[in-house]
């Protein structure tokens, strides 16, 4: 097997026996991207010779992880290297200061190995909407690998990367986890620390890790949880060791599965999946019952005004004066040539997406309008909120679909936003409700496409997640394959 199949925790202990260096397994990995990216766009920012550098001043003896790559989704800030959210606007963008999150992972001897593609500023269920081109999903070259992490998800099944970190809006770590097959976990809101991170939707957004399998992702949560002062949102919690939760029995557990989520439109072999991974769990010991969670029918909805709203307010600050593109007036005579300064470096910085979601958001917050849109859909979102808590009293776990489908072809919903965005029915719920959610994989279509199992829990209590996951994982095979490139 090549190297660069094996997972983050298979590598990390040939590097702490010094069966392999920083600087080995980091060139199998450049020459894997060199044949690899080709086909997929998946890396669209990495320097190979400064990524050699560093390989060779990581400190194995005093470090966790001594050396090991991770790949960041592009809306991360690393200092002093391109940050650009996947968009023009942000051309030749470095960010001064790194994510807090990032100076977590190269304390541990982390390499930062560059940033991967995503759609531009996470608005999207695609990777299709970046200026740097379409990522391809790699089980299946003409299909989408999903968003906006699609970036993240398809290094780690296309094994040009061990593990990744994306964020999380409205399921832009889960859904592409579930299209590429890999494990995608959205932590509680406030868990992680979101300094540094781009922001899309300020009370939605969440970094968090896609990995090979579960132990990675409870490894990877280990490093980068935690309480950060630079983050008004971050919750000063106890972060536990989540690799102990794993190897726990389940006997017992109670997990609910609510049936508006097996809704008309599903694929069927989604729903096969599905049910094929409930009499798994069974099997184990736990105990299921069908339960309805009676507002998710308006979690969509409920979404695309609050998140477009956020975003319109955040995306204000890209004005061509400060950093990133600045396009200039036509005539030194202009009437007004700041305001037609903002207005070009605007219109052609921000891609077709971007600008839809700046005019949804500012038409919801504009005068005469709040009250009927925003101020109603977040009444909605306590609702959705309210639906888990009382689930909560009685069940330690929530199960779903992660997608209604399997991945679907490039160009496909590209041009009909509603069908796009209905791709994130069944991830939405969690960001509105600020609960912990993970995708495992769960099976493959007829196309040989992979299918994703969605959990969900409590919140802050992502231990149960992946004690489930895990359990459910040691009796699958479907997290050990990987599509051939």
């Amino acid at each position: 097997m090549e190297i660069t199949a094996f997972t983050a925790s298979q590598l990390l202990e040939l590097l702490s026996n010094k069966k392999i260096s920083p600087k080995e397994l980091l060139s199998a990995y450049l020459k894997h991207i060199e044949n690899i990216n080709r086909k997929t766009n998946i890396f669209i920012h990495i320097d190979p010779e400064e990524l050699i550098k560093t390989s060779k001043n990581i400190d194995t003896e005093k470090t966790l992880l001594k050396g090991l790559p991770i790949a960041i989704k592009d809306n991360i800030c690393v200092k002093n290297q391109l940050t650009t959210c996947g968009s023009h606007i942000l051309k030749g963008f470095k960010p001064p200061y790194n994510a807090t999150v990032i100076d977590k992972l190269q304390q541990q001897g982390a390499i930062i190995m560059g940033k991967v593609n995503m759609d531009e500023f996470a608005f999207g269920s695609s990777c299709e909407s970046s200026y740097y081109g379409p990522t391809r999903n790699p089980w299946n070259t003409e299909c989408a690998p999903g968003g906006s992490s699609g970036g993240s998800a398809a290094a780690v099944a296309a094994g040009i990367a061990p593990w990744s970190l994306g964020s999380d809006t409205g399921g832009s770590i889960r859904q592409p986890a579930s299209l590429c097959g890999v494990a995608g976990l959205k932590p509680t809101y406030g868990r992680i620390s979101r300094y540094g991170l781009i922001a899309f939707a300020s009370s939605l957004d969440q970094i968090g890790p896609l990995t090979r399998d579960v132990r990675d992702s409870a490894l990877l949560m280990n490093i980068i949880s935690g309480y950060d002062s630079k983050d008004s949102t971050s919750a000063n919690m106890p972060v536990p060791n989540y690799l102990n939760c794993l190897n726990q029995d389940i006997k017992g557990i109670k997990i609910a599965i609510p049936r508006e989520y097996f809704i008309s439109g599903t694929d069927e072999d989604v729903k096969a999946g599905v049910l094929k991974a409930i009499d798994v769990l069974k099997k184990l010991g736990a105990q299921l019952e069908e339960i309805s969670l009676p507002h998710t029918e308006y979690a969509v909805a409920a979404y695309y005004i609050i998140a477009p709203s956020e975003a319109s307010s955040n995306l204000a600050r890209f004005d061509g004066v400060q950093y990133g593109l600045r396009e200039t007036a036509r005539t030194s005579d202009a009437e007004n040539p700041l305001i037609e300064m903002y207005s070009k470096t605007r219109a052609n910085g921000f891609g077709i997406e971007a600008k839809r979601r700046i005019i949804l958001g500012t038409y919801a917050l504009s005068s005469g309008y709040y009250d009927a849109y925003y101020l109603k859909a977040l009444k909605v979102r306590t609702k959705i909120a309210e639906d888990f808590k009382t689930a909560f009293k009685k069940f330690d776990c929530i199960l779903t679909p992660t997608s209604p489908t399997g991945a679907f072809k490039l160009g496909e919903k590209l041009n009909d936003p509603l069908a796009m965005y209905l791709s994130d029915i069944f991830t939405i719920s969690a960001n509105l409700a600020g609960i912990p959610a993970l995708s495992v994989p769960c099976g493959f279509t007829k196309e040989n496409l992979p299918v994703g199992l969605q959990l969900m829990a409590r919140p802050f209590e992502e231990e149960t997640l992946l004690k489930i996951a895990y359990a459910y994982e040691q009796s699958t095979e479907w997290h050990k394959k990987m599509p051939e490139l």
